[in-house]
């Protein structure tokens, strides 16, 4: 493995998505990350189309770089062997609730006696300091609580609705990952590890006031909470002769030369609901219905070149589909065809971030089978054969 982490090693009990993001960006930047799985496999292994039971492409896209450890640790010798991992490793990750982990023995001040370097990583719904500790937590729910379906029933005028993404997973996930890495180098500093807690709620909760605590940012209030040029209706891709194109047309000489596309140059000038941003701002309903109406007396193609020219922000509407075959992915390697050595050929996402003096990984090991790598793990921790076979005959890992 190559990359900037290597040399780290992570062990990682999460499962489904949140967790497994976190620890395979982790991985993609040369972390060595072992995945430890209970007999039955990540549940995740069976959500989407599959070619072979437990390998469905929601697992395959979120588990590369990865190497696979059955261990059941609710057997004790399953557990024993979790605990000899633990004296070599740098992170365990986990997303399971904290409860949970203390009833499997599993608590920082337990494992810290085992290394004191360990950097103890829980990702979970809820601050332990509040009233909310320990409620079990699903992105649906965690959007829900954190007002998303609120804002966008506000901008569309319609009912109350998730992002049709798992966004809590992934935003949590990714904070995750800056969490862990602030506590490596924490450690590089002390030279001793730390728990760090990542919950769902908080973290989305950052994101959606930072736009829309807006008045509210004061006190007492100075307005209403809100953000209000990103919760207008029309504020959304434009309708044109033959597609959709998003275009955003922010700053005073956006607008000043869109006016002058559209044939209307002198309301720059002479309507004040253009004299600056602010005046925009409380007008931008009206201002972007103005472009909505625009935008559909002409081709798409037609309206990206007047607005290229112009240096006014475009870019066409994909769909999911269409996204699969854009040209700048494809010539960056974000979408590639890979041979999986059990799924066969499969298109693969790329690594979205790269590094001049550490070049990355790519995908240098494709999703694992369940316990793929159990005996060779176990191997380099020191388990000979005939341990290895005692585990198995116990039922503590897979044959």
């Amino acid at each position: 493995m190559s990359g900037a982490l290597n040399g780290l090693r992570v062990l990682d009990l999460s499962s489904v998505l949140m967790g497994p993001f976190a620890t395979q960006l982790l991985a993609d930047m040369g972390a060595d990350v072992i995945k430890i799985e209970p007999p039955r496999g990540d549940t995740v292994r069976g959500i989407g189309p599959m070619r072979n039971p437990g390998m469905g492409s929601n697992f395959l896209h979120v588990n590369r770089n990865k190497r696979s450890l059955v261990l059941n640790l609710k057997n004790p010798e399953g557990l024993e062997t979790f605990f000899k991992l633990i004296e070599t490793a740098d992170v365990l990750v986990y997303n399971i609730r904290p409860q949970a982990m203390a009833r499997l023995g599993i608590d920082y001040e337990r494992l810290k006696v085992i290394n004191p370097r360990i950097i103890y990583a829980g990702l979970y719904g809820y601050s332990e300091k509040g009233p909310y500790a320990g409620k079990p937590a699903y992105d649906d729910l965690i959007q829900g609580v954190a007002a998303i379906p609120s804002l966008m029933s506000k901008a569309s005028g319609g009912e109350p609705r998730y992002v049709p993404l798992a966004m809590a997973d992934r935003t949590v996930g990714l904070m995750a990952c800056n969490a862990i890495l602030a506590a490596v180098v924490s450690r590089y500093q002390t030279g001793v590890g730390q728990s760090v807690e990542v919950p769902m709620f908080e973290t989305l909760t950052q994101y959606v006031l930072g736009e829309h605590m807006s008045g509210a940012s004061y006190d007492p209030p100075l307005g209403p909470t809100g953000y209000s040029r990103l919760l207008v209706k029309e504020r959304r891709p434009y309708r044109t002769l033959d597609g959709y194109l998003c275009v955003l047309i922010y700053t005073d000489r956006h607008w000043e030369k869109f006016l002058e596309l559209m044939g209307r140059a002198e309301l720059y000038k002479e309507d004040p609901r253009f004299a600056n941003i602010g005046a925009r701002s409380i007008h931008i309903n009206d201002l972007y219905a103005m472009v909505a109406q625009a935008m559909s007396t002409d081709t798409s193609q037609n309206w990206i070149e007047r607005l290229d020219q112009a240096d006014i922000p475009c870019m066409l509407m994909h769909d999911v589909d269409s996204l699969l075959k854009d040209p700048h992915l494809l010539a960056v390697g974000m979408l590639q065809h890979v041979e999986h050595p059990s799924e066969g050929r499969m298109l693969e996402i790329g690594v979205p971030f790269s590094f001049s003096g550490s070049p990355g990984l790519s995908v240098q090991k494709p999703a694992p089978q369940l316990g793929e790598h159990s005996v060779q793990v176990l191997t380099e921790a020191g388990f000979d054969r005939k341990a290895i076979e005692a585990l198995q005959m116990s039922g503590a890992t897979n044959r």
